[in-house]
């Protein structure tokens, strides 16, 4: 599998871009854009004073605003990358500003309920397709951003019924230019696969971390001390963006409470194992679980170096 992007396209996909909120995807998106030559002009728009000036210190896009209708004008692409609670908001105050033909996409970890958000407030003749990128890191803001963010990574699409199929299909060339590998899904789907893949796993680790801090027993340096490979990989996972987590949850609620239950149902099962000592019971399990590691590793989803891949200091 190839580890890096290829050349850059000879015609890009859309004349300009319009990315709104510039952290670690809006930020890795304009790099790609940029490198693979995805358009001909990028728009970085962002609410923040500080995000803008440091977006156009990294020169990491060829116009930037803070405001919203503004930045869409002329944009035949635009892209939310914002938490998934304020993509309604966000809709409504760039819609005056979108022309027809536009295309309408977001990166949102939930998609069910960013498409009701966003779809009342779009003109007729805008094009709404919905996409997440499964890819990122603990980090946040415009110096996180890197352009490889999304190599290899899958990127879901959720076109709702009806859309425009060149619509879809040129959102789908966007995302395959970036690196991705691309499927579709629809919005209910989406939702109930990533509330066990990824949003119940993060709130074990949010669950699991927090334990630890509220230990009376255990001091905080310990903590850190002692920290295993397990615990550390918790960390990582914990150390994620609070206010798009804090959507996640709130947005996905339905799919992430009854994974929830399932977890539960399948924890007590581990802890009578636990208590009335089945070995073969808990042998069978982490045997199952096991084969699910090697599983994303053959997929190319994950390395199966020693560390999970980490570098030491002194290859980096």
């Amino acid at each position: 599998m190839a580890d890096r992007l290829g050349p850059a396209r000879a015609e890009p996909i859309f004349d300009r871009v319009a990315l709104i909120g510039l952290g670690l995807i809006g930020s890795s998106l304009a790099r790609v854009v940029r490198r693979m030559n995805l358009a001909r002009e990028i728009v970085a728009v962002d609410a923040s004073d500080e995000v803008r000036a440091r977006v156009t210190a990294l020169g990491i896009a060829d116009h930037v605003t803070g405001d919203l209708a503004a930045g869409v004008r002329d944009a035949d692409f635009v892209i939310l990358c914002v938490p998934v609670g304020a993509c309604g908001a966000v809709a409504e105050a760039m819609r005056n500003g979108l022309k027809p033909g536009a295309i309408i996409s977001d990166v949102g970890s939930v998609k069910g309920s960013v498409v009701a958000q966003v779809t009342p407030h779009l003109p007729e003749g805008v094009h709404f397709i919905p996409a997440h990128p499964v890819a990122g890191t603990e980090y946040s803001g415009p110096d996180a951003g890197f352009a490889t963010l999304f190599l290899n990574r899958w990127c879901i699409l959720t076109p709702p019924e009806g859309c425009d199929p060149a619509a879809a299909a040129k959102v789908r060339a966007f995302w395959e230019g970036a690196g991705s590998n691309v499927e579709e899904m629809t919005a209910e789907h989406h939702d109930l696969v990533l509330a066990v893949t990824s949003h119940l796993p993060h709130l074990i680790a949010y669950n699991i971390v927090g334990t630890a801090a509220d230990l009376e027993t255990v001091t905080e340096s310990e903590v850190i001390k002692f920290s295993a490979g397990g615990f550390r990989d918790f960390t990582r996972i914990a150390a994620s963006d609070p206010t798009m987590w804090r959507d996640v949850f709130l947005h996905n609620k339905a799919a992430v409470l009854e994974m929830l239950g399932r977890f539960a149902e399948d924890l007590y099962a581990l802890q009578r194992a636990i208590r009335w000592n089945d070995g073969d019971a808990l042998f069978e399990h982490f045997t199952r679980t096991r084969a699910i590691r090697r599983g994303i590793i053959d997929l190319g989803q994950e390395t199966a170096a020693p560390d999970f891949g980490r570098q030491k200091p002194d290859e980096q």
